[in-house]
């Protein structure tokens, strides 16, 4: 209770000082990332390793849940613009948890913390398995000694993952992450391109199937869809951290449009190669002797190093707030390096982590880029209550948003327990 007093008192000094100066100073850009940067660390939260699994997506779900995709991805977007207009009703809101402590107070605070940070926490530990599962089948039987034990398989490859991108994290400037960002995207491109090499020039063709519409792995695909884009968690950060937060918008049109034509064309493509014989990764489908296989599994296994310090930064960030040494660069270091080990402690201990991914998708981001942007939205903003087009899209995204979410997880978490 006291964090949230002294956040009420900070919100009535500011709102008095905005008063006093809202006449005497005009707005200006002050030091920040620029709109390309930001555009870059954007496309680099929304472009994840759901990319790797949109084919299957596709494959469960039949040519006609390519619809969800784009309609998940609109809705999406407009959330994301939901959020920020919860941005500009007050100054001081510069994360997700201070919006929601703008609208429902201290527990709208822990509400949405809640979800965000065990979202954001999970995909980290996804990125190391990940990196683990895919170096160990690149690398069979390697094994490292450290302090006369001797580590192997995936372990040592979470473990070595781990210390690369440790220093990563410890960028606390979003100007400098966007160096790191453009990477990732760079990536992301590249492995769509490779796909595309593997079916046009190493012959293994793209072929028509007719399964137009598949009613019981439609769930499956819009779980996967819905954890594509969930990327609202580190939006907020992201447009606190521009020069010029006007241009946010544009930011998300860009960041959408480009994320989902990178995501329809690698499922169209990597349904038409493979169809109903995909799986959960389409990599896994690649002729592993051709070289264009090889530079999609690199690309693959580099897209998360660059990933993993700007899905972490709002972690970090809130850790740094609420301790006593905010400004002491030691102790920043501390924090981060704390979190990177307690990821790879999970990671190291929860093997069947991949059947968690539905749940992510369908419950934590559907909750937190979907319902709670809405939520807070409508209560910080008495004029979208009133009767009105804006009002029905909200309440359409809401039902939609719950709808996704109980079937999502109700079929992941079957999954789960029958893989028990």
């Amino acid at each position: 209770m006291w964090v949230y007093e002294c956040h009420k008192m900070e919100f009535t000094k500011a709102e008095k000082l905005e008063s006093q100066n809202e006449v005497q100073q005009p707005q200006q850009p002050t030091e920040g990332t620029s709109f390309f940067r930001t555009c870059f660390n954007g496309l680099n939260a929304l472009s994840g390793v759901g990319i790797l699994s949109i084919p299957y997506a596709l494959a469960q779900g039949g040519w006609l849940s390519l619809l969800l995709l784009f309609l998940v991805a609109v809705l999406c977007w407009y959330t994301g613009l939901l959020l920020r207009r919860c941005m500009d009703t007050h100054p001081l809101i510069k994360t997700y948890p201070d919006i929601g402590e703008r609208a429902f107070g201290y527990k709208g605070r822990a509400i949405v913390s809640v979800f965000m940070y065990v979202e954001l926490y999970l995909v980290a530990v996804e990125f190391l398995i990940l990196e683990g599962d895919n170096l160990d089948k690149l690398f069979p039987n390697t094994a490292f000694k450290v302090a006369g034990l001797k580590i192997r398989g995936k372990q040592a490859f979470v473990m070595l993952t781990s210390l690369i991108v440790l220093p990563t994290t410890w960028l606390k400037s979003l100007a400098l992450l966007a160096y790191v960002s453009a990477g990732g995207v760079l990536a992301s491109f590249i492995l769509v391109i490779c796909i595309f090499w593997v079916g046009a020039v190493d012959k293994v063709g793209f072929h028509e199937n007719d399964l137009v519409l598949n009613w019981r792995g439609m769930p499956i695909a819009i779980s996967m869809f819905a954890f594509c884009y969930c990327g609202h968690a580190v939006f907020p950060t992201l447009c606190s951290s521009m020069k010029d937060r006007s241009k946010f918008s544009k930011v998300l049109l860009v960041c959408f449009i480009t994320s989902t034509i990178n995501y329809g064309s690698m499922a169209v493509m990597g349904y038409l190669m493979f169809g109903e014989h995909l799986k959960s990764q389409v990599t896994l489908n690649l002729p592993i002797k051709k070289m264009s296989t090889k530079i999609a599994i690199y690309t693959t296994l580099i897209n998360p190093l660059t990933k993993y310090a700007i899905i972490t930064a709002p972690i970090t960030t809130a850790i740094e707030e609420t301790s006593l040494f905010r400004n002491s660069r030691s102790l920043s270091i501390l924090i981060r390096t704390a979190v990177v080990i307690s990821t790879v402690i999970v990671a190291l201990t929860i093997p069947f982590f991949g059947y968690v991914m539905a749940f992510i998708g369908s419950f934590l981001s559907v909750t937190a880029s979907m319902l709670l942007p809405c939520l807070c939205y409508l209560k910080l903003n008495k004029a979208a209550r009133k009767m009105g087009l804006e009002l029905i899209i909200i309440v359409a995204i809401l039902v939609a948003g719950l709808f996704i979410g109980v079937v999502g997880t109700f079929t992941s978490i079957k999954q789960i327990v029958n893989h028990l």
